[in-house]
């Protein structure tokens, strides 16, 4: 693939021999990871004009190589089409590119349906995907035209393609979304987590991220003050700390594919803003660097709980302290879940997704 058509290169940032900058490539190595940031934000209602990304790669550049092994391209900046459908097809092109040689892609900026194209990338090329989405609303239109925010997760999920095998929506705020739409989501017996049970519980919100394949975070979810850090900015939503924390979770997936950090505001003039999206993805890099640090031989220890006269099964990872939950001897067939699960089954108490997963 002529990347030259599709992309504006990264401009050259001056950093020191300590720093993620001096490890960072240009181009793209097999079995690394690869930064592309777009600006196409059409799909919120915005515009498709070239964004200025450049603080937020200062930011990013600057900070700590640590001892990493693993390779980081920063591919530049995404060149929009002239239509929305042009930058999603160009996009999935390049985004499949990457997969074909086992790079993780991650897209970082426009609007957040190119999660669409993120999903459908990987969806090209593996089937039966984990699709987790953070995000502080669900829209569910089922309309055919262009593709926006408020209809690209309906098409993901009713798409004769696109046979999904699990789909988790993290940090939906109730008072900003429609009853319906929540109710459809538990009807079919997704996975949605509010925002107040996200905050302060990072370990028990982990296993929703364990074995994702595609993993997109809409930076509405993020709590902005003084200045908008998204497109949509809201008083509520994930503060600093636990985002940069999810965003390791969402680098220790065993099995990620591909990441999308979508509605950003890259025209914000606080600088705190283009530092927080920088260290977000630090984070997320740093959870890939310590997942594929891990042990391919792995150990697990078992533990029985009696519920009345009902026994349940849990596993513990002896390495990583994760656990499961159901007893196959294979553990790709088993729950991931938490310590927290299993404390609460000795007090009597199987959560619904337990209970669902059980059937």
């Amino acid at each position: 693939m002529d990347l030259e058509h599709l992309l504006i290169p990264a401009p050259s940032i001056k950093t020191e021999n300590w720093q993620l900058g001096k490890t960072i490539k240009n181009e793209i190595v097999d079995g690394g990871i690869a930064l592309i940031f777009c600006s196409d934000e059409r799909g919120a209602g915005g515009d498709a004009f070239p964004k200025n990304f450049t603080e937020v790669r200062k930011q990013l550049y600057a900070l700590s190589r640590q001892d990493w092994e693993i390779s980081v391209a920063d591919l530049g900046n995404f060149i929009s089409g002239s239509t929305v459908e042009d930058t999603h097809f160009a996009l999935q092109e390049l985004l499949t590119y990457c997969l074909k040689r086992h790079v993780v892609p991650v897209v970082i900026g426009g609007s957040c349906e190119l999660s669409y194209s993120v999903f459908k990338a990987v969806n090209y090329l593996y089937k039966g995907l984990n699709y987790v989405q953070i995000s502080n609303v669900i829209h569910l239109e089922n309309t055919k035209d262009i593709i926006h925010e408020k209809n690209f997760l309906s098409r993901i999920l009713t798409e004769k393609d696109n046979p999904i095998r699990q789909y988790h929506h993290l940090g939906f705020q109730k008072h900003l979304n429609e009853y319906d739409a929540i109710q459809l989501m538990k009807d079919v017996d997704f996975d949605i987590v509010r925002l107040a049970d996200m905050m302060g519980s990072p370990e028990r919100m982990e296993p929703y991220f364990r074995n994702a394949d595609v993993v997109t975070l809409n930076c509405d979810a993020v709590e902005s003050f003084t200045e908008a850090f998204s497109l949509h900015p809201q008083v509520n939503g994930l503060n600093r700390r636990e985002v940069c924390r999810y965003s390791k979770e969402i680098g220790l997936s065993t099995n990620l594919k591909s990441v999308g950090i979508f509605n950003f505001q890259p025209k914000s003039r606080s600088l705190f803003n283009h530092q927080l999206l920088a260290q977000m993805i630090w984070y997320f890099l740093e959870g890939v660097n310590i997942q594929r640090s891990h042990p391919k031989e792995r150990a697990f220890e078992t533990y029985v709980v009696m519920i009345g006269e009902h026994e349940v099964y849990f596993k513990r990872d002896t390495f990583s302290d994760l656990w499961y939950y159901g007893k196959e001897d294979e553990i790709d067939k088993c729950l991931p879940c938490s310590k927290w699960d299993y404390e609460q089954a000795k007090l009597g108490v199987l959560n619904h997704r337990l209970l669902r997963f059980e059937v």
